[in-house]
């Protein structure tokens, strides 16, 4: 189906074509109650044909260059973002320099005060309690023993055997696990 835009541009250079051939020996057209020669009824037409071409003509222009941008601009934008990273490691935070490039200094972070420093430490060991974290030595003293355990090998060709019934820990390992051996 042909879009509205096509059928008018089509529907008005049949309308030119139509008007050279049968009034071109006109001398005077009434149309929309103004008075028009063949030669601006002609232009008139011509007029709205370029600029529903050009519209057209700028769409696949801008769709052309749209694809070139999401094509390209990953690679361009972290290309961006590099070379930002290298001016302020080359330049430092120097202000006037940074202008040059548009860039701001960054914002020196300021230090935390005695009673924002209490305060964080005291929610991170609320926290920690809460969801019962542990350190890394913490976690390293735990140990458990897993008794119980039958290992059937498996050997190909022959049947599955009959899974071992699960045994429970004796000291806080989950069911299933094995010592760690060195």
């Amino acid at each position: 189906m042909a879009s509205p835009k096509s059928t008018m541009v089509a529907r008005a250079e049949k309308l030119a074509a139509g008007a050279q051939k049968h009034f071109a020996s006109a001398t005077s057209l009434a149309v929309a109650g103004a008075s028009f020669t063949p030669a601006q009824v002609q232009a008139n037409l011509q007029s709205l044909v370029t600029l529903l071409t050009d519209v057209d003509t700028a769409k696949a222009s801008t769709k052309a260059k749209l694809a070139a941008v999401k094509a390209q601009g990953p690679a361009l934008r972290t290309f961006l973002s590099a070379f930002e990273s290298f001016v302020r490691a080359t330049v430092g935070n120097a202000p006037d320099v940074l202008a040059d490039f548009g860039l701001a200094p960054k914002k020196v972070r300021a230090p935390l005060t005695v009673e924002q420093k209490a305060a964080a430490a005291a929610k991170r060991a609320a926290t920690r309690a809460a969801r019962g974290t542990k350190g890394s030595r913490q976690k390293k003293a735990v140990k458990g023993d897993v008794t119980g355990v039958v290992v059937t090998p498996v050997t190909s060709g022959s049947a599955p055997a009959t899974p071992a019934s699960p045994s429970t820990p004796t000291t806080g390992a989950t069911a299933g696990t094995a010592p760690h051996t060195a």
